[in-house]
């Protein structure tokens, strides 16, 4: 897989990693390069342990978030790159989106990942998600900074969201990332402002991983343990459907 890239688009510093770590470990692992764009450092919604402690200020937060999403990507094999627009309520200027666009066309990504569409509970996440396909569609656009090498039609997932039924979302494809679950797990743990989600995320690793092996067959060989639930948002194309 020399070459290729993938690219993750997190509306919080966290987000990334309880719900798209393994796929990042996974591609590195098989030689991407793996890069995640953060909006926000999820300093004001996401972060009530730390601002639970008392003297805290907004600044503080934000190192913290800071702190725990780097060691995070480093564990998983990420590029990090964190935009800091702020959080509850996420707002995405143009400048923003445009530095997005130029992600997108230097990474070149194979595939994204984002987001769900729906999320009546955080409106930044799909807020994320528009703006990861936005920037798609800009950085495919020619007479945008004409002269740049434009990016084709990488497949866009959404990876899931904390409350699956009511953002109806439903995964359509099932990634296994046993081989680099203990992987993920240490990276969970960097996350120490939501020390309450490790669990929760280990659970939905083992949920998955039980539906995955049921979808390749009572007979396939491969042993599945963890895996990850996406919902492709794009078409495949393909020359057959086995």
């Amino acid at each position: 897989m020399a070459g290729k890239a993938m690219l993750v688009v997190s509306a919080h510093s966290a987000d990334f990693v309880w719900r798209a770590g393994g796929a990042i470990a996974l591609h590195k692992k098989n030689g991407y390069r793996t890069k995640v764009v953060c909006l926000s450092f999820g300093e004001r919604g996401e972060s009530a342990k730390l601002w639970r402690k008392g003297e805290m200020t907004i600044e503080k937060v934000k190192a913290a978030r800071k702190e725990e999403a780097e060691r995070a990507a480093d564990i998983l094999g990420a590029e990090v790159e964190f935009l800091d627009l702020g959080d509850y309520p996420l707002r995405v200027p143009d400048e923003a989106l445009m530095r997005l666009v130029d992600v997108y066309r230097e990474l070149q990504p194979a595939f994204v990942l984002s987001h769900s569409q729906k999320d009546p509970y955080n409106f930044d996440h799909p807020l994320a998600m528009h703006v990861a396909q936005e920037a798609r569609i800009i950085a495919q656009a020619e007479g945008h900074n004409p002269g740049q090498k434009v990016v084709g039609a990488p497949p866009v997932y959404a990876f899931e969201p904390h409350q699956t039924e009511q953002c109806e979302w439903m995964p359509n494809t099932f990634l296994d990332i046993t081989e680099v679950w203990d992987t993920k797990r240490r990276a969970i743990e960097c996350m120490a402002g939501q020390e309450h989600l490790w669990e929760y995320y280990t659970r939905v690793a083992l949920q998955r991983g039980v539906q995955a092996k049921r979808n390749i067959g009572i007979t396939a060989a491969r042993d599945i343990q963890y895996a990850e639930g996406y919902q492709r948002i794009t078409p495949a194309v393909t020359g057959e459907l086995a």
